[in-house]
């Protein structure tokens, strides 16, 4: 593993987790139209943050503008879940900005 990207890459495996738990535990929500912004941005950014932390494991080339749109989609992710009351959507809004802020160190 490439160590300058090490914490970002923890980073996004971390918030990836936790954005598929969060879209998991959605899912089971009684009103599941109210969550379906954050069940869709979740899926997104699990998506991004497993592209981001391969990219970083390849030492792509292109690995600091795939962390700069993971920063943007995991912050925009993190705002969703901040609306909602549950648990696991405030657990992943904190994971996402976390994420966020290392995604954007990397793409300095």
């Amino acid at each position: 593993m490439n160590t300058q990207y090490e914490e970002c890459i923890k980073a996004c495996l971390e918030c990836m987790e936790a954005c598929n738990v969060c879209y998991d535990a959605c899912l089971r929500e009684e009103d599941i139209q109210m969550m379906a912004h954050c069940i869709r941005l979740d899926r997104e950014c699990a998506d991004i943050c497993a592209f981001a932390a391969k990219a970083m494991q390849t030492n792509s080339p292109f690995a600091k503008q795939i962390c700069q749109l993971c920063a943007d989609i995991c912050e925009a992710c993190g705002n969703e879940c901040r609306k909602h009351k549950h648990d696991h959507c405030q657990k992943c809004a904190d994971i996402c900005f976390r994420c966020a802020e290392e995604c954007r160190k990397m793409s300095a």
